[in-house]
């Protein structure tokens, strides 16, 4: 409905102006006409001469058509509550009974959205619920400013919102600037704080990391995240108890008002699925005791790693290293043995008497130990090299590099292989650096952080045991590492002009991964301690670079991704190797992988044939929160189905136990004429939503003085005046 009406906004000045300047333009009319003898033309000319003069004085007098609309509909109030994951934070207190347990920010929110709680505004006023989260309405983000703007747009009579929310905004652009523009409507927001705006006293468990699946008999470290707002320091002893009735323990101290990120072992003794149950004790100050356990799955292996060690003299590493791999369970270890004073490359128990022949027998290896061997008569071939480095681009093979002072790996850099070397080598000096007196190693700060390196805890400790381990007495030319290598362990002494030189150096390639050992004297670590670090240390580097190919693997398919403990936001690379029905790795066919993330959402991922002869398939996808993805791989040319779990870690944009920020909601009420309360005036609040005044009707207002229509017309009345003045000759 809309009424319409022209107004002048005038002043007695001007209407007295305007009144004398049409009495004189009237008598100047008159007088011009009377001199020309009363000609009819010159009578119509000084009649729009007047006509002209009358417009321009009303023109003075500012006149302007409004028309007021007055909505037909019923107005409505929307009430915005927040959905996001923040709202499971357990801090809302009951006010008449204190000493009740808390409830979750989400729970206290669901009563109030029954219709008949707002009667009382339903009897002037539509009211409509609607959750919002972030802007791409999952629950692990909030978007509090595109929720704003998101109202008027739906509502056209929109009263009022009412924003029930605990004002933690972690995407998006500022809620104020949603709230400028709610004003410049109109629309006041009334923000209903919900939560606690100060932690209450409690201990959490926030995270428990373990990998995807752990090795019979092996230890497996399962890294956990507490927080705690207690006002003071919390020793405890967390347990981990698996299903199967196995438990650990590990004494801690939780700071006060901090978080702590440590890891306890565990030894699973038989393979199956289990459950990881991590407890931490409630203390006695604690006011919300059930988030203080986590569960987690892990799946339990028997491992079958294959390693091949291709050496030519048998020197004391390469005994060493063979005779810690071979008491492994886990490892089944072939060796090929390139001996100058051999009649044969290799004879007795676990030795091969020639190179691998074909993909099919080469590709069973998950580890390549490479010694002081090169190329030429009785060594490796350029097409044995081509091979290795085909392992290890395109089915994520693990190779180790360990140099002899012999010199024999520097014929390897004219083949295919010096692409996955990590470091660049002194060819000035093939033979290597020797010293009567033992060097000492040194951990960078990346190998104090590294897995591989761990060989004792905790951490400060495990540097100085590097420091003190038993010397070595030769070490590599190495000049410097490559760039996208990771030095591990470096010289603790001896440098070049590059730095500090590098010991250990770890690299990626393709799907697979390198590792140089510049120094052939780990075997000493074994002084006083027998295989107490020598064999760990080995044992942790075989399984790491085996762990991509174990991932997930079925009778014709392999899936694993990189890097191997993604976090939200990394680009995510999906490897697979794929066979054929007859046995052959498939060059091409249609190999994709469905996504299920933990929130529910669903991707689907086609991955691209890569490696030629290798049967590589990669695509990639990009994981935006933390938890456990379900991944299903599908192949048509062989009909088979592939499952298997990726955790991705990473700390969620909604964190729970966060204390609310009801300054935001404030902010918004204050800024759009709204107001802000507590959960404990929100009956208040519902009566004062059902009294707002009706809003004033929408004015339009055509301002006729200065439209351009107007002086339009006039310069259009004007041409026709002079027009006619030359057309009757008057000028």
């Amino acid at each position: 409905m809309s009424t319409s009406t022209l107004t002048f906004q005038t002043t007695p000045t001007a209407i007295a102006v305007s009144f004398v300047v049409v009495l004189i333009a009237a008598a100047f009319c008159w007088t011009a006409w009377r001199r020309s003898g009363f000609r009819r033309v010159t009578g119509l000319l000084e009649t729009l001469r007047l006509l002209l003069v009358i417009a321009v004085a009303v023109l003075l007098n500012q006149p302007e058509w409004i028309e007021e609309f007055l909505p037909t509909e019923r107005p409505t109030v929307v009430v915005l509550w927040d959905d996001s994951g923040s709202m499971a934070t357990r801090d809302v207190l009951n006010d008449e009974r204190p000493s009740d347990p808390p409830v979750t920010r989400r729970d206290w929110v669901q009563p109030l959205l029954e219709p008949g709680v707002w009667q009382a505004a339903a009897e002037r006023v539509d009211v409509v619920f609607e959750p919002f989260s972030s802007s791409e309405g999952k629950p692990d983000g909030t978007d509090i400013n595109a929720a704003l703007q998101a109202v008027p747009e739906k509502h056209l009579n929109l009263r009022a919102v009412v924003l029930l929310s605990d004002g933690d905004w972690n995407e998006g652009e500022a809620p104020a600037n949603a709230a400028t523009k709610l004003r410049m409507k109109g629309v006041p927001v009334f923000g209903v704080g919900v939560g606690s705006e100060t932690a209450l006293p409690d201990i959490q468990i926030v995270s428990l990391d373990a990998p995807t699946f752990g090795v019979a008999g092996k230890a497996a470290r399962i890294p956990f995240t507490i927080r705690s707002s207690l006002p003071r320091d919390y020793p405890v002893t967390v347990t981990l108890e698996a299903s199967d009735g196995q438990r650990a323990e590990k004494q801690i101290l939780i700071p006060a008002m901090g978080q702590l990120s440590d890891a306890v072992s565990w030894l699973p003794e038989t393979t199956g699925d289990f459950e990881l149950t991590l407890k931490v004790p409630p203390s006695d100050a604690e006011r919300i005791p059930d988030n203080n356990q986590l569960t987690v799955p892990i799946a339990i292996r028997k491992e079958a790693l294959q390693v091949l060690l291709i050496e030519s003299f048998p020197r004391w590493e390469y005994r060493y290293f063979r005779n810690a791999l071979e008491r492994d369970p886990g490892v089944e270890v072939s060796c090929l043995l390139f001996h100058p004073n051999l009649p044969g490359v290799g004879g007795g128990r676990g030795y091969l008497k020639e190179f691998p022949a074909g993909l099919d027998e080469l590709g069973r290896y998950d580890v390549i130990m490479l010694g002081d061997v090169g190329t030429g008569e009785g060594q490796l071939t350029a097409e044995q090299c081509r091979l290795l480095k085909g392992l290890v681009q395109n089915q994520a093979s693990g190779l180790i590099l360990m140099p002899g002072l012999r010199g024999n790996q520097f014929s390897l850099l004219s083949t295919e292989l010096a692409e996955l070397y990590p470091v660049v080598l002194d060819e000035g000096q093939p033979r290597g650096w020797g010293s009567r007196i033992p060097q000492q190693f040194e951990l960078t700060e990346a190998g104090r952080r590294s897995l591989l390196t761990r060989l004792t805890e905790p951490e400060a400790d495990n540097a100085k045991l590097w420091e003190a381990l038993p010397g070595f007495q030769w070490f590599a030319p190495v000049l410097r590492a490559r760039a996208g290598s990771e030095v591990l362990v470096i010289h603790h002494t001896e440098s070049n002009r590059y730095g500090r030189i590098p010991l250990l150096v770890t690299r990626s390639f393709g799907t697979g991964k390198i590792l140089f050992m510049g120094t052939d004297g780990a075997w000493r670590w074994r002084e006083g301690v027998e295989d107490l670090y020598h064999y760990r240390f080995w044992g942790q580097v075989a399984r790491w670079m085996a762990y991509q190919r174990n991932m997930a693997e079925g009778e014709s398919m392999r899936l694993f991704y990189s890097p191997d403990r993604p976090t939200a936001g990394d680009v995510v690379t999906l490897n697979a190797n794929v066979m054929a029905t007859t046995g052959e790795p498939l060059q091409n066919g249609t190999v994709v992988v469905q996504v299920l993330s933990p929130s529910g959402g669903t991707e689907t991922v086609q991955l691209s044939p890569r490696g030629e002869d290798w049967g590589l398939f990669t695509g990639t996808f990009h994981p935006d929160e933390s938890g456990d993805y379900e991944l299903t791989m599908i192949c048509r040319e062989n009909g088979s189905t592939l499952n298997t779990t990726l955790s991705v870690q990473g700390t969620s944009r909604e964190q729970i136990g966060q204390p609310a920020r009801f300054d935001v909601l404030a902010e918004v009420a204050q800024i759009s004429r709204g107001r802000s309360v507590t959960t404990a005036e929100f009956s208040q609040l519902i009566r004062d939503v059902a009294d707002l005044p009706e809003p004033d009707p929408v004015v339009r207002r055509l301002r006729l003085w200065c439209h351009p229509a107007t002086a339009g017309a006039l310069i259009f009345l004007l041409g026709c005046f002079w027009t006619g003045r030359k057309l009757a000759g008057t000028v």
